[in-house]
């Protein structure tokens, strides 16, 4: 693409506003700005679009959120999808995040697609959930997750609830490769399209439906009211669950939930925080002040759009940040025990997590006669589970997770749910707590029952917009030449982009059974384990590092073997 012929197409175009071209005047003398805003399109896969706001083919604003959904628009009107029709179309507390989603809404809506509405920001799992409740074809959340305040993105949703399928999404980046952004893009502004009939606005009644349906996750509901002195601080982090997540906790029957005033104000700038990240416990700095003035045990916060869940809790006078994958082991083990002391465990339950997460959670579920399954990074892989044993009955689905604080209990929903997980969290707590123990304490227990692991996960960040191809040499460079030896001897390497398995002692290959992505799994001698995996959503490659050992200092010592190794391999 000739980039500099796209940035003069955007001055003298017709259709482009006249901000957006003083932004562009702005930018006239810097070559390398123009570069990496007009070599080429935003990429769109099956988490949607993500980039930086900013005018431009690889930025997100008006133009490019009308063209994708321009896309998306062709799809839906070829697709056969039956008894099917519409969008439900959310947004979060982002900046322009109300203006993308209204902008998306008059492009279907001039495709002949009636869109339904949320009269305000929701949270990305109650959008799941609604667009079954709508019988849509489709879903739209504006939003762009837990990153920082410059970006925004465009998650798309299918019939079932879940992400959009690969083979939906490769049809949407067809569509767009073979259409023009202006001039193949049907716009309505959405004041007439909602004259017109083509929009029906949805509020209260389907958050009631949404609540009751998380409501019905609790597993010991019982415990909330006997631990009646528990104190919880909750965090939104500016967001989506700012109004959701007190209601659900009351409703549980929780009385000391204690709210950080100045990120319960909605705002896109994320003030108070470096970046609305609730797996990172900078982002806590004001919740863990507030719990030590209220003598708190238990923090949560939520990320923007409502997805992502994390947490902080005490030990002593110090307030630990607890990972993604230790919150999710604390659940499904709180999950089954409360369970089965209630004798409403199935005796074919199932959970779901990603590769990249814990195999803590599948000695646990040994442990306990539930059955684990693991599946690609990505919610949408464990919606598909969800999906395929509502069908065969072969399983009844207990609970699913991601390392990178996604958690979800129930089938309502097919993504990720902070909302319920906060739910689950506060209660979880009130059960130990009326046993005398602390979140911390319960963790330490679980290690010496099922053995001890420990995790991290780095990322290693590509600039540019030439990232992609950077990040794409990474990876060509491990598999052309494959290590030996990761801190550890490699037994074998799952290669999930060939779905092949390979016995470095042998040589040998089996299959993955699992669908293609671009990931390098390494099993290492010993039980530890290292992945490789490119973001599909930013500029960064995922390392993912997993020590097994006997104790705690073992595992230490495994991980720090570990990180060093790989880190010298990918920045060689």
């Amino acid at each position: 693409m000739d980039y500099r012929k796209e940035y003069e197409r955007w001055l003298a175009s017709d259709i482009v506003d006249a901000a957006t071209k003083e932004e562009l005047r702005a930018i006239a003398g810097n070559e390398k700005e123009i570069e990496g805003r007009f070599s080429k399109p935003l990429d769109f896969g099956t988490a949607g679009l993500r980039g930086i706001m900013c005018a431009g083919l690889f930025g997100m604003n008006v133009y490019t959120v009308r063209y994708a959904t321009q896309g998306l628009a062709d799809l839906i009107n070829s697709s056969s999808e039956e008894g099917k029709s519409g969008v439900t179309i959310s947004y979060d507390s982002r900046n322009n995040s109300d203006l993308f989603a209204r902008e998306a809404a008059g492009v279907l809506a001039a495709n002949g697609i009636h869109v339904y509405f949320f009269e305000s920001l929701r949270p990305t799992p109650e959008l799941s959930f609604a667009l079954r409740e709508t019988n849509s074809i489709a879903g739209i959340n504006v939003t762009a997750s837990h990153n920082p305040k410059e970006y925004n993105g465009y998650k798309v949703y299918w019939a079932d609830g879940a992400q959009l399928p690969p083979e939906h999404a490769a049809q949407v980046a067809d569509s767009m490769i073979r259409s023009d952004i202006f001039e193949d893009v049907k716009t309505m502004d959405f004041a007439k399209a909602s004259e017109a009939g083509f929009i029906t606005i949805l509020g209260g009644e389907m958050d009631e439906k949404y609540l009751a349906r998380v409501l019905e996750q609790s597993a010991s509901a019982a415990s909330v009211k006997e631990a009646a002195d528990f104190k919880l601080i909750y965090t939104p982090l500016h967001g989506t669950g700012y109004q959701l997540v007190p209601e659900v906790l009351k409703r549980l029957g929780a009385e000391n939930i204690i709210t950080v005033p100045e990120q319960m104000i909605i705002d896109g700038n994320f003030p108070t925080v470096a970046s609305p990240n609730p797996d990172n416990i900078g982002t806590f700095e004001l919740a863990i002040e507030l719990a030590k003035a209220h003598d708190a045990n238990l923090i949560i916060g939520t990320d923007p759009d409502g997805d992502r869940c994390g947490a902080v809790v005490r030990n002593g006078d110090e307030f630990i940040m607890l990972t993604g994958n230790q919150l999710g082991v604390l659940l499904l083990d709180y999950l089954i025990q409360a369970k089965k002391e209630a004798g409403t465990l199935a005796a074919n339950s199932a959970a779901v997590k990603s590769v990249v997460s814990t195999p803590m959670a599948n000695a646990i579920c040994a442990a306990n006669g539930v059955a684990v399954i693991d599946v690609l990074t990505g919610f949408k892989y464990i919606g598909e589970k969800i999906k395929e044993w509502e069908a065969n009955g072969e399983h009844t689905f207990l609970f699913g997770f991601e390392e990178s604080n996604g958690y979800l209990s129930g089938t309502y929903a097919r993504d990720k749910d902070a909302i319920v997980a906060s739910m689950l969290l506060c209660e979880m707590a009130c059960y130990y707590a009326c046993k005398g123990m602390t979140l911390y304490e319960v963790l330490q227990e679980m290690y010496k029952k099922y053995g001890y692991f420990k995790e991290e996960v780095l990322s290693i960040l590509f600039e540019g917009f030439d990232a992609s191809d950077k990040m794409a040499a990474v990876m060509k460079k491990l598999r052309d030449e494959p290590p030996a030896e990761i801190g550890f001897p490699i037994e074998k390497i799952r290669d999930y982009s060939t779905g092949l398995i390979t016995d470095a002692a042998t040589g040998e290959t089996s299959p993955t059974g699992l669908p293609s992505a671009n990931m390098l799994f390494y099993e290492l001698a010993g039980g530890s384990k290292a992945i490789v995996r490119p973001s599909g959503t930013e500029p960064k490659v995922k390392l993912y590092l997993m020590a097994q050992g006997g104790d705690e200092e073992g595992c230490d010592i495994a991980l720090d073997a570990i990180k060093t190794a790989l880190l010298a391999l990918v920045k060689a």
